[in-house]
């Protein structure tokens, strides 16, 4: 017999002797190994980690003022005035601020992607995203600045709290969760990191207070 039978077989033995109904329960439990203390300031901590990995953090006190701020931003850095959104922000006064922005998916020649996010991490930075024909994860993906709008209420304490928020408040899981811990990077090349290799050269979050 090989030692890949071997280790087969001892695999088939265990599982036999498995209690499928412990198993069932054990996993539905979704038990929790050690956590960090929780941070005293869920704002302060998701800013302090997002800059760390090089994310921007915008503030807007309402959706109304999302356009104003994204202009500004943009301008401030010579960037592109037109871009694509989610549906849900189709209906922001973009024009009024100066930018002409689409509520479409987007394609490889769009610059600017504007998304929300279904919630926040402080415990590291970052954003998490749910994929979905009103949530396209291109416009999180192809462009080169990504602005991501979230409300200060939907940032959670540690990665385990989003699964749980998830489990909460979805039927079903979406077919992809993405994860955006700033900006991308590689350092593939001779170990010098480089950003926007494989994804967005910039991740700007815009907090919204309410």
């Amino acid at each position: 017999m090989s030692a890949r039978d071997r280790i087969l077989g001892r695999i088939s033995r265990a599982l036999q002797h498995s209690q499928p109904a412990a198993i069932e329960a054990h996993l539905a439990a979704h038990p929790r190994g050690p956590l960090p203390p929780r941070p005293h300031d869920l704002i302060a901590r998701f800013k302090e980690r997002a800059l760390l990995l090089s994310s921007d953090i915008l503030h807007a006190d309402s959706l109304a003022q999302v356009p104003a701020v994204l202009a500004a931003y943009l301008r401030e850095r010579g960037l592109p005035a037109q871009g694509v959104c989610w549906p849900a922000f189709a209906r922001l006064e973009w024009s009024s601020a100066g930018l002409q922005i689409q509520a479409r998916p987007a394609h490889g020649q769009d610059l600017v992607g504007i998304t929300g996010a279904f919630c926040a991490i402080a415990e590291t930075g970052t954003l998490m995203t749910l994929s979905g024909a009103e949530t396209q994860a291109s416009a999180s993906l192809l462009p080169e600045t990504h602005f991501a709008i979230v409300q200060t209420a939907r940032i959670v304490a540690t990665m385990e709290d989003s699964w749980d928020l998830l489990r909460k408040e979805q039927q079903r899981l979406p077919r992809a969760i993405n994860f955006i811990s700033g900006p991308s990077r590689t350092a593939d090349i001779e170990q010098t990191v480089t950003l926007g290799a494989h994804g967005p050269y910039r991740v700007v979050v815009v907090l919204l207070s309410s």
